[in-house]
C-alpha cells in the first residue's frame, strides 16, 4: 500500500478534529491508517496498538522507525470519538477509495460496499465484544479464588476452555455472523452466571465480590434482554461505545 500508493491520508483533513495546544499527539492520518488496517486483519483496539508496536510491516506502512514505541489502545478509541463528534467518520475509507479509483484499481461508479461508517462500527463492535468477554472472564476468576466449591458446582465445563485466555490474546472471528454469534453466547453465559450468583442457593456474600457487581453493572449497560415463552433473545443496547 505504501509503494503503490503513497501518503493517504494528509493529518490536514482532520485538523477541525484536534486541537493545537497541549502536548504532540499522534498523527490523525496515522491513526485513520491504523483503523483501515486493524478492519482488515479484524483487530481490537489492543491488538492494533500492539501491532503498531511490534510488526514491521506495519511500521514501514506508518512511516514509523524499528524502535517506535506505538502509542497507548485507548488512543484508538479517542479517535474515533472525534471523528463522529466532528462528522469527519466518511472521511477515512473515502479517501482511500477515491486514490484507489484514480489508479483504476476499483471501479469509479457506484458506491462501495465497505463505507466509512461500516468500518468504524465493525471496529466499535469488536471493542465492545473484548469489553464484555473481558468482564465475565475476570468475573470468572474471582469467583474461582473465592469460591471455587460453589462454581465448580454448576458451571459449565466448557467454559473453563471458553474464558480461560484473554480475549486479546487471539483474534475474533472474520467472519461477521460468527462474530455475532460469539456475542450473545458470552451474552447469555453472563445471564446465567449472574442468575447463579443471585439465586437464593448462592452464599449472601457471593454478591459483594466486586468483580459480580461489575459484571452486573456491565451486563446492564450493553445489552438489553426479552424473554418470551421461555425463550431468550440478546441484542446490543442501542448507543455508542
Amino acid at each position: 500500500m505504501r509503494d503503490a500508493l503513497g501518503p493517504l491520508f494528509d493529518d490536514e483533513v482532520f485538523r477541525s478534529a484536534f486541537g493545537v495546544r497541549g502536548r504532540p499527539g499522534v498523527a490523525p492520518g496515522q491513526l485513520a491508517l491504523v483503523s483501515v488496517l486493524q478492519f482488515a486483519e479484524t483487530l481490537t483496539d489492543r491488538q492494533a496498538a500492539h501491532a503498531v508496536r511490534a510488526r514491521i510491516d506495519w511500521k514501514y506502512l506508518l512511516g514509523l522507525d524499528l524502535t517506535d514505541p506505538g502509542f497507548d489502545f485507548t488512543v484508538l478509541t479517542g479517535f474515533r470519538d472525534r471523528l463522529l463528534a466532528h462528522s469527519l467518520e466518511e472521511e477515512i475509507l473515502d479517501l482511500l477509495l477515491e486514490r484507489l479509483t484514480e489508479l483504476g484499481l476499483v471501479a469509479g461508479r457506484g458506491r462501495q460496499r465497505t463505507d466509512s461508517t461500516h468500518v468504524l462500527a465493525a471496529v466499535r463492535d469488536l471493542n465492545r465484544l473484548e469489553f464484555v468477554g473481558e468482564t465475565l472472564r475476570a468475573a470468572l476468576e474471582a469467583v474461582a479464588v473465592t469460591a471455587p466449591q460453589w462454581l465448580g458446582s454448576w458451571m459449565p465445563p466448557a467454559w473453563q476452555k471458553q474464558y480461560g485466555a484473554r480475549m486479546d490474546s487471539y483474534r475474533p472471528p472474520s467472519d461477521e455472523n460468527e462474530r455475532t454469534q460469539l456475542t450473545w453466547r458470552i451474552a447469555a453465559d453472563g445471564y446465567l452466571f449472574l442468575e447463579a450468583a443471585f439465586a437464593s442457593a448462592a452464599p449472601d456474600w457471593l454478591r459483594e465480590v466486586p468483580a459480580i457487581g461489575i459484571l452486573r453493572t456491565v451486563w446492564l449497560q450493553q445489552f438489553q434482554r426479552t424473554v418470551m415463552g421461555g425463550v431468550q433473545e440478546v441484542a446490543w443496547c442501542d448507543h455508542r461505545r
